[in-house]
């Protein structure tokens, strides 16, 4: 039988992993997403990225954005905000809704910087048809352990115990 291709089929990461290789954008999977790549059990509602903060990745990233339909999280609806490589240049990090999923974008992660201080020791995990960076484990640790929030707790927990299943041998 053959494997669909129906977006429908495809897991909302998926689908914005495959948006965003389209149009050739560098980004790298953290957050909740990167916590189930490793095995992680925890479900989480949204996708946080990491992205590359030159200018051409802005303006390929500002050409894939518009087939999510964002809309900035928490703001009030009727504030304009035109999505180009200028705009996106202006800030930082963002919080979308979109018409697939809550989506995080970070041009600065802390503890540990920009892209490509997380491209660093990302390492490459298969997502639907595509293999991605995705943030390292220990870094993914030491973000956890640097925010604090209370959610945290429970994924730090998860994420030590599949790092110690990693180094035993």
């Amino acid at each position: 039988m053959a494997e669909s291709t129906d977006s429908n089929d495809k897991s909302p990461l998926e689908r914005v992993v495959d948006l965003l290789v389209k149009h050739n954008v560098e980004f790298i999977v953290i957050g909740g997403q990167a916590e189930t790549l490793f095995g992680s059990p925890r479900i989480t509602y949204d996708i946080d990225l990491c992205y590359r903060r030159s200018q051409e990745n802005l303006e390929r990233l500002a050409r894939a954005l518009p087939e999510l339909q964002p809309k900035l999280r928490g703001a009030p609806p009727d504030l304009p905000f035109v999505i180009d490589a200028r705009a996106l240049a202006l800030g930082n990090n963002y919080t979308f809704k979109t018409n697939i999923i809550d989506l995080d974008l970070l041009g600065h992660v802390e503890p540990i910087g920009d892209y490509d201080a997380v491209a660093r020791r990302a390492s490459r995990i298969r997502v639907g048809l595509h293999d991605v960076l995705v943030i390292d484990l220990d870094d993914l640790i030491r973000i956890k352990e640097h925010i604090q929030r209370t959610k945290d707790s429970e994924s730090l927990f998860q994420l030590r115990a599949i790092k110690k299943a990693r180094e035993t041998p």
